[in-house]
C-alpha cells in the first residue's frame, strides 16, 4: 500500500518535469490521508490542483478518508473506484513514500525513492463529492435565506499493484509509478490502455532505507523525517 509519501522538490523543478503550472507549493516530507495535496487531472493538466487524500465516491452519505488506496487488480470492479477509473483518472506527484515492515523493535518505516530523489509520478483516480445541504440557520432564514450549501471537496486515491523485488521485502503491495513516457495514457487513453500500464516499476532505479519513526505522526513533516537511520 501507500500510506505516506514526500514531495520536498522545489515548484521549478516541478513545473518542468510535468510541464505544468505549479501552486506555491511548500515542501512536504510527510503528506498524510485527508491532507489536501497536489495532482494533475485529465480535463485540466497544465496545472496541478489541490485534493484531499482519501477518495469519497459522489454517492456517499458522509465523508471519509478511508480509501486512500485502490488495488489495480480491481479497479473495473469494486463500485468505488469503476466510475472514477473510467473518467476520472489522474498523476498523484512524488519524489518519495513510505512503507513499514516489521522487525524485532517492531514496525519499522523506509522511504522508497530514486537514488536521485528525482520526482515521479503516481497513478491515482480521482472523485468529486459533493456534501448533503445542511439546514440554514434562523438567522439566515430572517435574512430571506432557505439553506447553505457546503462547497464540493475533491479527492483521490493511489492505485497500488503487486511489488516489485525491492519493494518485496518491504510490503506486499507498492503504489503504480508511471514512466513519463505513458503518464498521457493513464489521464486521457481508455480503460484498458490505462490498466495496461498498472504493473511493478522495475526495482533497479529504486532505492528503500531506514527512516525515523517520527514519521508515524502526520502531524511531524521536515527534512530530517528523509534522512537515513541506523
Amino acid at each position: 500500500m501507500c500510506g505516506r509519501y514526500t514531495l520536498f522538490t522545489a515548484a521549478t523543478a516541478l513545473a518542468e518535469r510535468f510541464d505544468t503550472a505549479t501552486p506555491d507549493l511548500n515542501p512536504r516530507y510527510n503528506c498524510a490521508p485527508g491532507q489536501t495535496l497536489p495532482v494533475i487531472t485529465g480535463d485540466d493538466p497544465d496545472r496541478m490542483r489541490g485534493h484531499q487524500w482519501g477518495l469519497i465516491p459522489p454517492w456517499a452519505d458522509e465523508a471519509s478518508t478511508d480509501l486512500i488506496n485502490a488495488r489495480a487488480e480491481t479497479l473495473t470492479e469494486k463500485p468505488s473506484f469503476a466510475d472514477a477509473v473510467e473518467h476520472r483518472r489522474c498523476l498523484v506527484p512524488a519524489d518519495g513514500f513510505y512503507e513499514w515492515v516489521d522487525r524485532h523493535e517492531g514496525k519499522r518505516p523506509y522511504r522508497v525513492a530514486f537514488e536521485d530523489d528525482r520526482p515521479f509520478a503516481m497513478a491515482g483516480i480521482r472523485s468529486r463529492w459533493q456534501p448533503q445541504t445542511r439546514q440554514a440557520g434562523l438567522g439566515e432564514f430572517e435574512n430571506g435565506g432557505v439553506s447553505a450549501d457546503p462547497d464540493p471537496v475533491d479527492t483521490f486515491a493511489i492505485v497500488t499493484t503487486e511489488p516489485n523485488d525491492l519493494i518485496a521485502d518491504l510490503h506486499h503491495r507498492m503504489a503504480v509509478i508511471l514512466e513519463p513516457g505513458v503518464e498521457s495514457t493513464w489521464l486521457h487513453g481508455s480503460v484498458d490502455e490505462a490498466l495496461d500500464l498498472l504493473a511493478p516499476y522495475p526495482a533497479d532505479d529504486l532505492t528503500a532505507y531506514p527512516v525515523s519513526t517520527r514519521v508515524n505522526d502526520p502531524t511531524v513533516d521536515d527534512p530530517s523525517l528523509v534522512e537515513r537511520v541506523g
